[in-house]
């Protein structure tokens, strides 16, 4: 009776703290300017949700069938399927079947494109106008720095920078050089923000 016990309850014990450690560390991401995540992934591209797959077990990636309408960046194949965690604490992304979505990812070494919470995914339809030219311009920055500014005066270390001062006076990353403006390199090869405007719309 006793080694039946040790056998199973002592399996039983790992897994639950196992678990409870899993819910105690929440996905925590840096916030960088949509920018900066155009910049840093392997693949950008406008895609619809068609269907949504769990994964064979409860730890295994969401599968989300997409059909892509757009490359912004990346390589030049259609892209049917993108992968996320299951849970938001493994960063994991819950998408919608049916919506659109502007999406930042990675590709592994089998070629699946993953994203994650700290990859910038958002409906299409939540982008502003300015927003939604802006994309198409921000990999003429990609050699520029965006340096998120902590504290005033921000210092520069270098004219190949732009400086994002959006978090000094706003809660959360909505600010004007966030929905607004790029980071783009000047022919004299320095960098400074670039604002678009919004088309206007026909009467």
């Amino acid at each position: 009776m006793m080694s039946w016990m040790k056998c199973c309850v002592f399996p039983l014990v790992l897994l639950c703290m196992w678990r409870l450690q899993e819910g105690a560390q929440a996905c925590t991401c840096a916030p960088v300017h949509p920018q900066t995540a155009f910049c840093q992934a392997d693949v950008v591209i406008l895609a619809k949700v068609v269907s949504k797959m769990a994964g064979v077990t409860e730890f295994a990636d969401i599968k989300y069938t997409i059909d892509q309408t757009k490359m912004f960046k990346g390589p030049q194949k259609i892209i049917d399927a993108i992968y996320s965690a299951p849970f938001s604490a493994a960063c994991g992304v819950t998408l919608t079947v049916g919506e659109q979505y502007f999406i930042t990812g990675r590709l592994i070494s089998d070629g699946s494109l993953h994203v994650s919470l700290c990859n910038y995914v958002v409906p299409w339809e939540s982008m502003s106008a300015t927003q939604k030219i802006l994309v198409e311009r921000y990999m003429m920055g990609c050699d520029c720095k965006i340096t998120r500014c902590r504290a005033v005066p921000c210092g520069s270390s270098g004219p190949a920078e732009c400086l994002w001062s959006d978090l000094l006076t706003l809660n959360s990353i909505s600010g004007e050089q966030d929905k607004q403006s790029a980071c783009i390199k000047r022919s004299d090869g320095s960098c400074s923000w670039y604002k678009a405007t919004s088309p206007k719309k026909a009467n």
